[in-house]
């Protein structure tokens, strides 16, 4: 017991909180590139794309409208966490915007957190929202991912433990036991928000956050929910026909693999995703569920990664020619003040400015 507290007060205090994530990551990256080295090393390539080519082309288009349908879900993400903030003003076609382009940059770059939060403070700027305004809509969508995430599993452990037991190997009386434990879980929070306005943060008052409250986190929960069935839907639709597998069972899978590539900060889940699904549906022929994958892959990362550098592209050109036909007053010292569309409003009255980059408002 004495050896595994001083290697625990070790990792603590000489490696860090940050650098054991980042070993966590390091493991799992190398779990999956070892199982998927061994599942893919007898592949035939002309088999794959066989598969490829053989998939009916309704189910290609069935899978796109999915995959669209998961992506404009993922804008009402933004939508909420702006009301959540007290930044109502920002427009939706802004939200949406910010949104897809985000999510679509750091599914394939890796590191959502930072690679997603750069492309929000981009495009948010120009509304008056500052730094800690997009920590704070980072930090509520990915609660809105999280509650989502822990809901449908939750549900779909209990349901189908043994869907869960292909991936995780624990025996399915277990996987029961922790999908009860995570609706348990939820519903300890609903009720903990729903008893009075809860704030979590640190320091001054514009570093924290007010979690919605009962009512509103349902809201939040759906918005996941919905989100993820699309994704999982598309996934189900692309499947090879035999054998049969129930669409709870597939959610389960896809879900828990989905989370595993997430906690590995590999772009896309790259490579753990992918381990993870053909360990679990080791009853398919591993040709046609690679095929299916890559599919997937290239409807869900590529096309929307490829649309939203276009988007943010066109965007750029767009506001510096608005820049040039009205140029930003100077800020003292010299430099250029951003421009700010629609100034946030102060929802407690008047507030300073949270970044460098605001604009100063008179205090009254």
């Amino acid at each position: 017991m004495g050896k595994l507290k001083a290697i625990g007060a070790f990792l603590r205090d000489k490696v860090g909180w940050h650098g054991l994530g980042v070993l966590a990551s390091l493991v799992i990256i190398g779990i999956a590139a070892t199982v998927l080295y061994e599942m893919l090393r007898n592949i035939r390539p002309h088999e794959v794309l066989a598969a490829l080519t053989a998939t009916d082309p309704w189910r290609i288009a069935v899978a796109a409208g999915c995959v669209a349908a998961a992506y404009f879900t993922l804008t009402f993400y933004d939508w909420f966490a702006l009301r959540t903030i007290g930044r109502p003003h920002v427009p939706y076609r802004v939200a949406a915007l910010a949104s897809f382009t985000s999510y679509s940059i750091g599914h394939n770059v890796g590191f959502s957190a930072f690679t997603g939060g750069t492309v929000r403070y981009r495009i948010y700027s120009r509304y008056g929202l500052g730094a800690v305004d997009v920590a704070k809509l980072c930090f509520v969508t990915g609660l809105t991912f999280w509650l989502g995430n822990v809901t449908i599993l939750g549900l779909g452990i209990t349901i189908e433990p043994s869907a869960a037991s292909a991936v995780d190997q624990l025996p399915p009386w277990i996987n029961r036991l922790i999908g009860l434990g995570l609706l348990a879980g939820l519903a300890a929070y609903v009720a903990w928000v729903g008893l009075k306005p809860r704030r979590i943060g640190i320091g001054k008052e514009h570093w924290t956050v007010t979690l919605p409250g009962a009512r509103l986190t349902a809201l939040q929960i759906g918005i996941g929910i919905v989100d993820l069935a699309f994704c999982a839907a598309a996934m189900y639709v692309l499947m090879p026909q035999q054998p049969y597998i129930d669409p709870i069972a597939l959610g389960v899978v896809f879900i828990s693999a989905t989370l595993l590539g997430f906690a590995s900060h590999a772009p896309g889940g790259l490579g753990v995703f992918d381990a993870a699904m053909l360990v679990a549906l080791s009853q398919f022929d591993r040709e046609a569920l690679l095929g299916a994958l890559l599919l997937l892959r290239l409807l869900y990362y590529v096309v929307p990664f490829a649309l939203a550098l276009v988007l943010l592209g066109a965007r750029e050109i767009l506001v510096s020619r608005a820049d040039r036909r009205n140029p930003p007053a100077a800020a003292p010292g010299g430099s250029a003040a951003p421009t700010v569309l629609h100034p946030a409003p102060a929802p407690d009255g008047p507030r300073q400015p949270e970044t460098a980059g605001e604009p100063r408002r008179a205090s009254r």
